[in-house]
């Protein structure tokens, strides 16, 4: 059978606050995909990636937090899909023809996430990517690794490095691996 969702109905407020320690580790060199939302740019392990795939309308699962748009079937896999958007509480996402879904690999799972667009897989050789600064203890930043810049003649690029494990296992999916 299927993959089932089962919403966390009574979810635990998950922590508002934690603190980034100063020796945090930086991300290790390597690929990642580089993908836009609004204004921002963000990078996510290549490694994590199955595939990118146009946006779809997803079907809704009752009571489940707004981030979670619903599930999609993947070639008889049944896909929780994360608008990125919503879960870092950015403005509202107007879906478009550049809108896609990342479909990811992460913790044995398959998971979707909703992205304004990607362009492009960048290398990041060793020392091109910073540790994370410190934040205020307001701030929740314990999904990010790194901050990644790329020279491209005289302007420079930064991406913020997601440790996209780190961020879905935040999202309380309570994913069960079988019906029965």
């Amino acid at each position: 059978m299927d993959t089932l969702i089962a919403p966390n109905v009574a979810s635990p407020a998950e922590p508002a606050v934690r603190a980034v320690p100063s020796a945090a580790p930086v991300t290790a060199a390597g690929e990642y995909l580089s993908l836009k939302l609004g204004a921002e740019e963000y990078g996510i392990d290549i490694l994590r990636v199955q595939e990118i795939r146009s946006y779809e309308a997803p079907t809704r699962i009752a009571n489940s937090p707004a981030y979670l748009k619903g599930v999609v079937n993947l070639r008889g896999v049944i896909v929780p899909v994360v608008d990125l958007r919503l879960k870092f509480a950015l403005d509202s996402a107007e879906y478009n023809d550049f809108t896609v879904v990342i479909v990811l690999n992460v913790a044995h799972r398959v998971v979707g996430v909703v992205v304004d667009s990607v362009s492009d897989v960048i290398q990041f050789p060793a020392g091109a990517i910073r540790p994370v600064p410190e934040f205020a203890s307001s701030v929740d930043a314990g999904f990010i690794t790194g901050i990644g810049t790329v020279k491209e003649g005289e302007q420079e690029r930064m991406l913020i490095l997601i440790d996209i494990e780190n961020l879905i296992g935040s999202c309380s999916l309570n994913l069960s691996e079988h019906v029965h």
